[in-house]
């Protein structure tokens, strides 16, 4: 038989069976359409984080809280003190201290309720200085950012978020209303423009405020000058370990530390978190996509069960096909022929699932779905491999019955 003829007998043997065919490649469907998922959703979710991270600055420093010692000498963990402060803050901003450091904004954030004449809404209140919207990468849809008078003055002004100024006033347009703040009235002087959401909070939801009047009127406490974070602007990429290494020995010097392991303060960079997150979320994909494997690994054995069915019930057929003259091989290849083309519908329905999956879901999740192209070849090839390596056995079964035995069977 040529190579013609070998497929055109094996696509109408699978097709004689249809439904027993498709339910034999239904292990190998499914398997192949999580692995495309997987690591589509992998590949999407690195890829959704660092465009977050890099919108907020890929020359970012992250200066927060560390550990603590109380009046007892017991320590804390990192967070568990306001080793921070606005000083700290003031000595990375010298050129002196810290030349390679661009831009200083210190933050105050405590979540509080922030009230109209008709309705309120719980925020995060950011205290922090006039240079945070150059720092954090931040553009204003409306009005103005508050000044360095303001800041001195500890002004009643806050700048709020697109999603908090709809939720006070039923859209973004806020400026010149007025907030209330822990009973402080505050003048809303303009509107941040949309950010979407980092690790860890909403960017769109927040009210800003100078950082003297969230310390002596809104938070105050017994920490005043106490601040939650630090965030530097490095001058460029390219200096951000000189700026990382500055910023640690100012800090270390200022808090009388001579070993950084027991710095009471932590220094983060927006590469870190990038390398961190997508570290994770590739742990993530392996382990997801080995659990596929197990699918594709069931779906090769149901391959192999039904050939060897197949076997079976074609005996006959077999034997008289040996007695006419065809060769083990001829036998053995008509048999693979069929693994192979189960294993290659398996793998291209699979795949067509996977991608329409990867375009239907997004929407659901809520994060993006990356189908590269080479995924998909290489997704239906292990298809394709699945169906030749687990139709070798019954293959050579087949090839290996004798003529008579074969004629004889009932």
């Amino acid at each position: 038989m040529t190579w013609r003829e070998t497929l055109l007998t094996g696509w109408t043997a699978v097709r004689s069976h249809a439904m027993r065919s498709l339910l034999t490649v239904l292990g190998i469907l499914i398997g192949i359409a999580a692995v495309i998922l997987t690591v589509g959703l992998g590949l999407g979710t690195q890829k959704d984080v660092s465009e977050q991270i890099s919108a907020l600055g890929s020359n970012l420093l992250i200066v927060t809280p560390g550990s603590s010692t109380d009046s007892e000498g017991m320590r804390g963990g990192f967070g568990s003190g306001a080793t921070l402060t606005r000083s700290d803050a003031e000595a990375l901003a010298s050129d002196v201290n810290a030349p390679d450091v661009a831009g200083v904004a210190p933050e105050k954030t405590s979540s509080l309720s922030v009230e109209t004449s008709e309705t309120n809404w719980t925020t995060q209140v950011v205290g922090t200085t006039e240079d945070w919207t150059d720092v954090r990468s931040r553009e204003l849809a409306l009005g103005e950012f508050f000044t360095a008078e303001d800041e001195a003055d500890q002004a009643a002004v806050v700048v709020l978020g697109a999603e908090t100024a709809t939720e006070l006033f039923g859209s973004p347009d806020a400026v010149g209303r007025s907030v209330t703040i822990e009973g402080t009235v505050f003048s809303v002087v303009g509107v941040l423009a949309e950010a979407g959401a980092d690790s860890s909070s909403d960017l769109d939801d927040m009210a800003v405020i100078p950082l003297s009047t969230a310390a002596n009127q809104v938070m105050g406490g017994t920490s005043r000058s106490s601040v939650s974070t630090i965030y530097l602007k490095a001058a460029s990429e390219g200096v951000l370990s000189a700026a990382y290494q500055e910023a640690e020995a100012v800090l270390l010097n200022l808090h009388g530390i001579t070993d950084a392991d027991s710095a009471d303060f932590s220094i983060n960079s927006q590469d870190a978190l990038v390398s961190t997150a997508t570290s994770v979320y590739r742990t993530l994909t392996v382990l997801l996509t080995g659990i596929a494997a197990l699918s594709l690994l069931v779906g090769g054995i149901g391959v192999m069960n039904i050939m060897l069915v197949s076997v079976t019930e074609r005996t006959r057929e077999i034997g008289l096909r040996k007695a006419l003259g065809a060769p083990p091989w001829a036998i053995r290849r008509q048999f693979l022929v069929e693994a192979s083309i189960l294993g290659l519908a398996g793998g291209v329905i699979g795949a067509a699932l996977g991608i329409v999956a990867a375009k239907a879901l997004p929407g659901v999740l809520g994060t993006s779905i990356v189908v590269l192209p080479a995924a998909v070849v290489g997704s239906i090839a292990i298809a394709l491999v699945i169906g030749v390596v687990f139709g070798v056995y019954p293959a050579v079964r087949a090839a290996r019955l004798a003529p008579i035995d074969a004629l004889r069977s009932e």
